[in-house]
């Protein structure tokens, strides 16, 4: 308590003088992460196999540290392997050395053409680079440099981690880097000089080992064999020799149908320039030792075509121009315009006509016009509309986005059944089509785009022709706006449109193919009624079809339902006369008080009689109505009328009524069902409309006999149900005096008032998925004609993206971007197989074997980094390669025949340094274009009684730059 009670005053504060500083902390960062990553201790792999740093899997994990405020980045890079045995692991880790070191000398991945620039220097399977982080500057001054390698030393000393460990310092361009790796009484210290000229010594073998064994230091005498790896490289750019084989398209050329150079209807394919930039050769001496071979200023034994190891890869022009890839580009640029059609035209009689065939009563008053010319005698000059020539003559016909010549053309290749002598019925032409049941044609139930023999597929190649070679996105609007006049045609003058799948719209296709079809749909409607006006005779309808199946089995095709509509029939029929006509003559239907009058009605509206059915009540033969069909539906009034329904709401007066739009339908069949079987019942109907909800069992009567006994269903018996309700409303009037559950006038209106309204950029959205599908297809064409197997995986995963993305309406920009660059990723690929085919003449070869081997050879340049030449120069392609660069220096000298007249002086310029003008004395190649020279031995450092390790040093030689990256061992035993 005394304590407590002492004043505050002699209270004094504490300074701990141990508190680490940012040196030590940045030490235990390190330390901490070498520990998480459980890189502690001696970690002995399987010996390295030959080509597995290419072939092989690199995996890499990262974090950050910081010193001060200086952020850096570790990383871990390592070769992924199976694990070694445990047992045997433990017997060797005491006196063996790091698995680094040791890797130093293997001598199965010299040179990979694929992999971590320290792991091409240093033959490396596992490392750990300290850079700086991205937006940190780089180390630069000589003092840091020093202060973190001594911070690396202490933190591998202090865990015991025997992975090299790199520091990155200069610009990070210039991938300069220092390292150590640790071990029981061993230490490597990786060093590296990157300079911009060259040293004349340093530029051939013999100058390079006299720095090496400089370098090394060696006490031994004399020094124990050096190990030899070179490896020239040289650069084959000059194709002049060969043609590209792509000929560009002719723009002007309009003839047979033909724009551009190419078949309307087919899209183009293939490079406009080589794909292929740059060959290189890299010749290798993989084993050599010192004495045998002999490079210095003045001669060189390294002649390429005695080399024992050639190996070939080959540089990829960046974005080559490619035909099929601009085409989707260009068409998919105009998605992102906003301007209307009358905008991009200009204020024309486009806008005239437009509000003409706008007006619904100018559209009515064309029903009662004359009959249309047959489709015969018409032609694509008279299909074309007033409009057309209202245009003409307001505005020269060469300010037209389109020519008549073209226009003419692509109206019919759009619509042939202009110019044949027989009317098409409007369906799809397979001719050069793949087979309906085929993959290639069913891809677009996937992309949702239209069938390749349809008119939406063909208005969309010819919409993406017109737009890249006629015109751009005016001619995309002209021709828009004269497809939109012919539709008005042809749904005034009954007139089928071709290419398009009869019956109701598919809603597995785009919306514009929907509408068409929904167009076809009404012309067929309005077609037959005009016909039976002209046909009909009577208001009965006589005709018999064979079968016998009720509405819900086998029903037999009722499309020609409308024939006999009578010429005094209104448009749209209100079913007065039906209930006015009953009331006259004192007749009303029902179950009770009123069957003897029913039965005395006239039948009407007999399609034909269902087998041996009878009616329950009088015994008389039950006959099929004619009845109307449902009316079709596109997706967006599905939509619509799904949103009228849920809006409904869920009460009780909401759910009667949402049950009686959706019963309009099954309120026409009963009233047609009344019509033909007078004294029918509800049990009557349903045997015939839904046979499963009339159930009939056998049961014994009153005189023992056993009889049939049938009933309505227990949801039939419901009270009040909608079934009940209907039959009890249901008048009988026939279909043909009923008022239409498809009002084809009004809806055909709906379609073409949609159509006119389209904008270019509305319409190449919905084009779009023909587009890349017709692209796909072409893909898959080519593709078959070369037979390469990575593209053919390529374009499997196109049409997975596609089914996924163009699946759903309004699909994100960038989604539909990736799949454009996936097409025309594949379409360069395609092209450098061609182009790498026609430069080693695979087609000329006569012998089989040649040919498969060169084969083999250009795929795998294709799909891997660098290929081994079977044979080096001796072999059938190593030949091949040595004539084109033979070729391709006859181009070099022809073209230096000026410069031989040089004075001597400017002449050894020319020439350039000793080691080219070696070069060029004594082979057909030129300089080489990279020199790397690896060098390798196991001396004891730094006294002759200490442990031999492994030496190493990699040096690169190029036009501008200058690499030696060592790595040399010391025992640290006693030192």
């Amino acid at each position: 308590m005394a304590a407590d009670s002492e004043p505050e005053s002699e209270v004094f504060e504490i300074t701990d003088f141990t508190t680490a500083s940012e040196w030590e902390r940045f030490i235990s960062k390190v330390e901490e992460v070498l520990n998480d990553w459980k890189l502690i201790g001696n970690t002995l792999g399987k010996p390295l196999e030959k080509g597995v740093f290419t072939s092989g899997t690199w995996e890499e994990k990262s974090d950050e540290i910081s010193f001060a405020d200086f952020k850096f980045s570790i990383t871990h890079h390592y070769l992924v392997q199976e694990p070694t045995d445990k047992e045997g692991k433990d017997e060797v880790l005491e006196d063996v050395i790091p698995q680094s070191m040791q890797d130093l000398l293997c001598m199965n991945n010299d040179f990979p053409p694929r992999a971590h620039c320290l792991v091409r220097w240093y033959g490396l399977r596992e490392f750990v680079v300290i850079a700086p982080a991205a937006n940190s500057d780089a180390v630069l001054s000589e003092s840091k440099c020093n202060l973190l390698m001594s911070s690396v030393s202490i933190a591998l000393g202090n865990t015991g981690c025997q992975v090299p460990l790199f520091v990155q310092i200069h610009q990070k361009w210039r991938r300069t880097y220092v390292g150590e790796c640790q071990g029981p009484g061993v230490r490597t210290d990786f060093e590296m000089v990157h300079l911009r000229k060259v040293p004349n010594q340093y530029t051939h073998l013999s100058g390079l080992l006299d720095i090496f064994k400089s370098k090394i230091g060696c006490p031994l005498t004399p020094l124990p064999p050096v190990s030899i790896a070179i490896r020239f490289t040289y650069v084959l750019q000059d194709w002049q020799q060969y043609f590209w084989p792509q000929q560009p398209p002719d723009i002007d050329a309009l003839v047979g149908g033909e724009v551009g150079g190419l078949e309307f209807g087919k899209l183009p394919f293939g490079a406009c320039e080589d794909p292929i930039s740059e060959l290189h050769l890299a010749t290798t001496w993989p084993h050599l030792t010192e004495g045998i071979i002999v490079d210095n200023d003045v001669y060189s034994d390294l002649d390429p075509m005695q080399a024992p190891h050639w190996s070939v890869r080959v540089r990829k022009a960046d974005n080559p121009q490619c035909l099929l890839g601009d085409f989707i580009t260009e068409f998919f640029k105009i998605c992102r315009r906003k301007e209307s059609t009358d905008e991009i035209l200009g204020r024309s009689a486009f806008e005239e006509e437009g509000r003409e065939i706008a007006d619904i009563s100018h559209a009515l008053s064309k029903l009662t016009e004359p009959a249309p010319v047959p489709i015969h005698k018409l032609s694509v000059s008279n299909m074309v509309h007033t409009a057309k020539k209202k245009i003409q003559k307001h505005r020269g016909a060469e300010e037209s986005p389109l020519n008549n010549d073209v226009l003419n053309t692509i109206l019919l290749f759009l619509f042939p059944d202009a110019a044949s002598e027989k009317p098409l019925d409007g369906t799809s032409s397979t001719d050069n089509n793949p087979p309906s049941e085929s993959e290639e044609y069913n891809l677009y139930n996937q992309f949702k785009s239209a069938p390749s023999d349809s008119l939406t597929y063909k208005l969309a190649l010819c919409l993406c022709m017109i737009n890249f070679y006629h015109g751009g996105l005016k001619g995309v609007a002209h021709l828009w706006q004269e497809f939109v006049l012919e539709m008005r045609f042809r749904w005034e003058n009954n007139i089928l449109i071709p290419g398009l799948a009869s019956g109701p719209p598919d809603l597995r296709c785009c919306l514009l193919h929907q509408k068409l079809q929904m167009l076809n749909c009404c012309i067929e409607r309005k077609k037959a009624r005009d016909e039976g006006r002209k046909t009909s005779t009577s208001d009965n309808v006589t005709n018999t079809y064979p079968g016998d199946a009720g509405k819900a089995g086998e029903q037999p095709d009722v499309g020609k339902s409308w024939d006999s509509w009578s010429d005094s029939e209104e448009e749209f029929f209100e079913c007065l006369s039906d209930t006015e006509e009953l009331k006259a003559n004192g007749q009303e239907s029902g179950r009770k008080g009123g069957l003897k009058e029913m039965a005395n009605l006239k039948p009407e509206g007999r399609l034909y009689q269902h087998g041996k059915l009878t009616l329950l009540q009088n015994g008389e033969p039950l006959y099929i109505p004619v009845t109307q069909e449902p009316a079709p539906m596109t997706e967006d009034l599905l939509e619509e009328q799904s949103e009228v329904l849920a809006k409904l709401g869920t009460s009780a007066e909401g759910a009667h009524l949402r049950a009686r739009m959706q019963s309009a339908c099954l309120l026409s069949d009963m009233e047609s069902f009344k019509a033909a079987n007078p004294g029918c019942f509800l049990e009557d109907f349903v045997r015939w409309y839904s046979p499963r909800d009339y159930i009939e069992e056998e049961v014994v009567d009153e005189k023992g006999n056993m009889v049939l006994k049938g009933e309505l269903s227990a949801r039939m018996k419901i009270p009040s149900n909608m079934w009940v309700e209907a039959w009890e409303t249901a008048k009988p009037v026939p279909a043909r005096r009923q008022r239409r559950l498809f009002d084809d006038t009004r809806e055909a209106e709906k379609v073409l008032h949609y159509l006119a309204v389209q904008k270019p950029a509305d319409l190449a959205r919905h084009l779009l998925p023909c587009v890349i599908h017709a692209a796909v297809l072409k893909v898959k064409e080519e593709e078959s004609l070369e037979i390469i197997s990575s593209v053919k995986k390529i374009i499997k995963q196109i049409i997975s993206h596609s089914s996924k993305v163009l699946h759903f309406p309004n699909p994100e920009d960038k989604k539909l971007e990736e799949i454009i660059h996936q097409i025309i990723n594949v379409e360069a690929t395609i092209a450098r197989a061609r182009s790498l085919k026609a430069k080693f003449g695979t087609e000329k070869c006569e012998q089989e074997e040649e040919k498969e081997d060169l084969e083999r050879f250009v795929s795998g340049l294709l799909e891997q980094p660098e290929v081994l030449v079977v044979g080096a120069g001796r072999g059938h392609a190593g030949r091949i390669i040595h004539k084109l660069f033979v070729s391709a220096q006859r181009l070099t000298e022809s073209s230096d025949e000026a410069a031989a007249m040089a004075p001597p002086e400017e002449e050894l310029k020319r020439m350039g340094p000793p080691e080219e003008r070696r070069q060029n004395s004594v082979s057909d190649f030129p300089p080489p274009a990279g020199r790397e020279v690896l060098l390798r031995t196991t001396v004891p450092r730094p006294a002759p009684y200490s442990r031999a390790l492994p030496q190493r040093m990699y040096s690169v030689l190029t036009k501008e730059d200058f690499r030696l990256a060592g790595a040399f061992s010391s025992d640290t035993s006693f030192f």
